[in-house]
């Protein structure tokens, strides 16, 4: 399933979105908002909760009733992507962020730009660091509607957080209890002048991860937003909150018999000039002067059924890190060669000082479980 960077997926909602956020003229028709009207917008973004997951395990639901359309993530379908393009409203190709590890010499070549370290576990502290890895403003900054962001504690303050917070009132929670109500604190706080709360939730994506997409943990973290939905719209009945709910992307699971390993002293390691970036559902490589042909014949027998190779310069060219003019070392991040990995296929390499780690649930490639993201809507 490819990205739609139109009305259809996240970008065209958080690009309007931001839209909004600019101009008291403005309307809002995703968060039926009139033109120039002042209305308090509530966007709650629930990491990882896929729009499959929703209308299956999730059926019969309140959120599933709420459900208004189903809308596509971005290229790669990841939260680094995915989230960095709902803080922004531009989409990866502008922002540059195309995964959860990307490549970038300047700072000692592949880096994780969430947590802000090298692989290996270094952590960066290069002066000015976020602005030179993700130049462009958050969609708060400089923005004519005020906007909370509620976060979770452990991150709300994170050099990723604050850099992206630009423009916005920052107010940490810690559980989903305090979640539920620290969102209507920031609403109350919103009812005189309107505005937007902008409320993160990621402990569905990290149970999906740990335990798998469709487990018993991931189903019943879903019953309790499911429950804080319900709660939300009854604490907030008759105040006429617009209430938007979507998510970064959906999950599919990953046996490990499904799973690619590059080893350290292997024959593709001697091809690469550095180790992998972007996801293990969707790795970008580069490859190192003059073996480029192996690299290709290799992929081609060795993955054939596994993975799909292009090579960077098709990407790029595809459109699929989306519109806007592309951020300055996009070509750099998205390497020589590309490897679209096949439904349930992973591919894992490793460096020194890095502990390999199981995920169980995935995501970041272009299956449909992957990129399809539900958007749901109330108004109170």
């Amino acid at each position: 399933m490819l990205p739609d960077y139109g009305a259809g997926g996240i970008y065209g909602l958080a690009s309007s979105l931001r839209a909004w956020l600019h101009d008291r003229h403005a309307g809002w028709e995703v968060g039926e908002v009139a033109a120039g009207e002042r209305a308090v917008v509530l966007l709650l973004v629930l990491d990882g909760l896929g729009d499959r997951f929703l209308t299956t395990l999730g059926a019969g639901s309140l959120l599933q009733a709420h459900r208004r359309a189903c809308l596509s993530s971005v290229f790669p379908s990841t939260t680094a992507s995915a989230l960095t393009t709902l803080l922004t409203g531009v989409s990866p190709a502008v922002h540059g962020l195309n995964g959860w590890f990307i490549h970038d010499r300047r700072f000692g070549g592949v880096i994780a730009p969430l947590p802000l370290m090298q692989r290996g576990g270094e952590e960066l502290a290069a002066l000015c660091l976020m602005s030179r890895l993700c130049p462009t403003p958050p969609m708060f900054h400089h923005a004519c509607r005020p906007v909370n962001l509620v976060s979770p504690a452990d991150i709300a303050f994170s050099r990723f957080s604050r850099h992206h917070a630009r423009g916005a009132h920052v107010e940490p929670y810690q559980g989903l209890e305090d979640f539920g109500y620290t969102i209507l604190a920031m609403v109350d706080a919103l009812s005189a002048s309107g505005g937007l709360v902008h409320a993160y939730y990621p402990k569905f994506d990290a149970l999906s991860h740990h335990h798998g997409c469709r487990s018993i943990e991931a189903r019943r973290c879903f019953a309790r937003l499911d429950a804080l939905f319900g709660w939300l719209l009854d604490r907030l009945a008759g105040r006429d909150v617009r209430v938007v709910v979507t998510a970064d992307h959906g999950f599919i699971d990953s046996p490990v018999e499904r799973r690619i390993d590059l080893a350290p002293d292997g024959e593709v390691a001697d091809m690469l000039a550095a180790p992998l970036f972007g996801e293990r559902r969707l790795a970008f490589c580069e490859v190192r002067d003059g073996a480029e042909r192996d690299f290709e014949a290799w992929a081609r027998t060795s993955l054939a059924g596994r993975a799909v190779m292009i090579s960077g310069a098709e990407c790029l060219a595809s459109g699929l890190l989306g519109p806007g003019k592309p951020n300055a070392r996009l070509a750099e991040r998205v390497g020589t060669h590309v490897l679209l990995m096949e439904p349930g296929w992973t591919i894992v390499d490793q460096v020194e000082g890095e502990e390999p780690f199981e995920l169980i649930g995935v995501h970041g490639g272009l299956t449909a479980d992957e990129m399809r993201v539900p958007l749901i809507t109330a108004r109170t």
